[in-house]
């Protein structure tokens, strides 16, 4: 039964983070990031939020990262708002990998297409 609950508030988290960051946070090193899923602990006491973007640069990247870590809190406090929950999660942001490996996986895959 607990495992609906989680992934309950993790699609909720994530409606309500993709709103926020689009209405709410005015920080212009996030925008063009795209949250592209969210990991709850089984206690509800932490969430990982995964973002991607679509630069390829490393100094965009930090940018990106510095202003996820900047507006965590109001991040965080806007979801106390929304959320009827004994505890708001604390939140962590983290770029999503999964994106570049299959860009690798793709590469990849159009070497040995071409090699043959």
């Amino acid at each position: 039964m607990a495992k609906y609950r989680i992934g309950r508030v993790r699609q909720e988290i994530l409606r309500e983070v993709n709103d926020i960051l689009l209405n709410v946070i005015k920080d212009p090193r996030i925008e063009g990031a795209t949250i592209t899923d969210v990991e709850v602990t089984g206690d509800l006491q932490h969430a990982t939020i995964f973002y991607s973007t679509l630069s390829d640069k490393a100094g965009e990247r930090q940018k990106t990262q510095a202003g996820f870590q900047a507006v965590a809190g109001k991040v965080r406090s806007e979801l106390g708002k929304r959320l009827s929950l004994y505890k708001v999660p604390e939140i962590i942001f983290e770029r999503d990998h999964s994106i570049d490996y299959g860009n690798r996986i793709d590469s990849l895959l159009n070497q040995i297409k071409k090699s043959e």
